[in-house]
């Protein structure tokens, strides 16, 4: 199983298309806000999706929660748990949930870490990156006992890759 997963668009419907084009046969597609399109956008059809600080539709929901197999998937921006100054806020939610995979965003700031048996990522941003000048997103591969994450640049160059054990 394969989820591709981006954040922090700001408005680039045409860095979303072209993301999506690298990955047809992908299994899942998760924007974690800040997207700055309508809810029903044409880019944004078939995506898992939330709002963003910057996202003012209604339509968005704060939070997704979804099923991939047996994986429980947390979606949030990241803005209400206050994540530019701690994950800790964003832990307590994704246990209260029983999330296995945490995918956020908001700080424009790509990463990946195992925390209490819940994988934390973070894709960066595909328009406004912090901390390094690449443009990013992040391919996850759920297996039967990883998480493989790897994360590109807009132009599909790969940035870095970890695998993390999962329970």
């Amino acid at each position: 199983m394969k989820m591709l997963v981006m954040s922090d668009t700001h408005g680039d419907s045409h860095v979303i298309e072209k993301v999506r084009g690298f990955y047809p046969e992908i299994d899942a597609v998760i924007h974690c806000g800040d997207s700055e399109l309508p809810f029903a956008h044409e880019s944004l059809v078939g995506i898992k999706k939330v709002r963003g600080n910057c996202d003012h539709e209604k339509a968005y929901p704060e939070e997704e929660i979804f099923m991939v197999n047996d994986v429980r998937i947390f979606i949030t921006h990241g803005h209400l748990f206050n994540v530019k100054n701690s994950i800790l806020s964003l832990s307590y939610r994704a246990k209260e949930l029983d999330a296995q995979i945490v995918c956020f965003g908001h700080s424009h700031i790509l990463g990946a870490e195992m925390i209490d048996d819940i994988l934390f990522l973070n894709p960066g941003s595909l328009l406004k990156p912090r901390g390094r000048k690449e443009k990013s997103f992040a391919i996850v591969e759920i297996e039967a006992s990883t998480f493989k994450v790897a994360f590109w640049t807009d132009d599909h160059q790969c940035i870095a890759s970890h695998t993390f054990q999962r329970k």
